[in-house]
């Protein structure tokens, strides 16, 4: 079978676990907001209800949940990057981004193995 036959459902799953990472991200930022830069209480219902998200999105993918939650990982440092630069202004460094392409192997290698 050619390779390029699994490239939609890969960038299918890649594209789940951003999603799944921004809704980490996002339900963890909100309440970061509230605690530390005074910003009104009222953020803590979306944090939450995108954490809620969050969960839900991780029961999506098809194999097992120990195999998701350790290539979730590599995928949540990327978006996490993406998400200093564009919200908090701050740009990544080189080694920022060797680790981000360390991650995403480490997370390619676990979700695209071979399945017996």
């Amino acid at each position: 079978m050619d390779a390029t036959a699994f490239a939609p459902t890969e960038m299918k799953t890649f594209l789940l676990y951003v999603a799944t990472a921004l809704a980490e991200i996002v339900g963890c930022y909100l309440p970061y907001l509230w605690l530390k830069q005074d910003r009104p209480a009222w953020l803590l219902l979306p944090g939450a209800l995108s954490l809620a998200v969050f969960a839900w999105l991780l029961t999506l993918h098809e194999t097992a949940a120990g195999r998701v939650y350790a290539a979730y990982g590599g995928v949540y440092i990327c978006v996490a990057l993406a998400w200093l630069w564009a919200v908090d202004r701050v740009r990544p460094t080189p080694w920022d981004v060797a680790g981000v392409l360390v991650a995403l192997c480490g997370m390619g290698l676990i979700m695209f193995q071979p399945r017996a």
